[in-house]
């Protein structure tokens, strides 16, 4: 029997009861490893932050399977650079759900501190601050930090921006590595090419699911376009969530051509009918 990770129920999630992404319903399989995509706004680390709870859904619910043990790299537009830290301070952050804020780093955590540089290519960093990384030096300090965390779901939220050719390919391997673990992964990606030489199963958004499922089937160039003019139909003015019907024609705008929050398009409906408990194995 197929293990459920997370649970989407109707998920709505927002700032200021502005909606940013709506109506997500299905689940991650246990193991596996999922590409989230969509243009810039469709609710790519909107939902991120849902599911590891920094943002309250406001309706319907994400939900973890028991015991599961979530890691969250946000993007590095949100860390402050400038806050004189190390890369070991930085790393053993990795250690809280193990040793608590305030705990004792033991001799065993500083040498997992640095084995978990070395995995990344950073073997000797320990004393260097934050603020003289490179963008691909400060990816791969994240990641030695997700590697310490050892959690079951690792969140990954535009891992790739900022970091050159070999950093990525080596990022790349630590998420295959994880994969072969059977812990469960979502990483959002800009790069479809990417996502298509390395991802099994893709999210395609554009605030509401487009498509769900194997990468090849996800990413077909009609799921692609539909993407686009749902996205761009809401670029206009993103209405409140507010209940209540209007009428809408066949691909869920309203009269005015905006995007509705409550009423499905016919393919965000198509896809939770065909998607049912999950997407397929790939």
């Amino acid at each position: 029997m197929t293990q459920t990770c997370l649970t989407f129920r109707d998920l709505t999630l927002g700032y200021n009861s502005h909606p940013a992404i709506h109506h997500l319903d299905g689940v991650i399989r246990k193991g596996s490893l999922t590409a989230v995509v969509g243009a810039n706004g469709s609710g790519k680390s909107t939902l991120m932050k849902g599911i590891v709870g920094v943002l309250k859904p406001m309706a319907g619910a994400v939900t973890r399977a028991p015991g599961v043990r979530a890691a969250y790299l946000p993007q590095q537009s949100e860390l402050d650079r400038s806050f004189p830290a190390r890369v070991v301070d930085l790393v053993s952050l990795g250690l809280w759900p193990k040793r608590g804020l305030l705990g004792r780093h033991t001799k065993e955590d500083r040498q997992s501190v640095s084995e978990a540089l070395m995995a990344v290519g950073l073997g000797g960093f320990e004393t260097r601050p934050i603020d003289t990384l490179s963008g691909g030096q400060l990816q791969r300090t994240l990641f030695a930090r997700v590697l310490l965390q050892d959690a079951d779901l690792i969140l990954l939220d535009e891992p790739f921006n900022a970091v050159d050719a070999k950093t990525v390919g080596d990022l790349i391997a630590l998420i295959k590595r994880w994969h072969g673990e059977e812990r469960t992964i979502m990483v959002v990606v800009h790069d479809l090419d990417l996502v298509r030489q390395n991802f099994p199963e893709t999210l395609l958004l554009a605030r509401q699911p487009v498509a769900w499922g194997e990468t090849k089937e996800t990413l077909r160039s009609e799921n692609l376009l539909r993407a686009r003019r749902f996205h761009e139909a809401w670029e206009e003015n993103a209405p409140w969530c507010e209940p209540g019907g209007h009428d809408h024609d066949h691909d869920g705008r309203d009269h005015e051509g905006h995007g509705h929050d409550h009423d499905k398009p016919a393919h965000a409906q198509d896809r939770h009918h065909h998607h049912g408990a999950g997407p397929r194995a790939a």
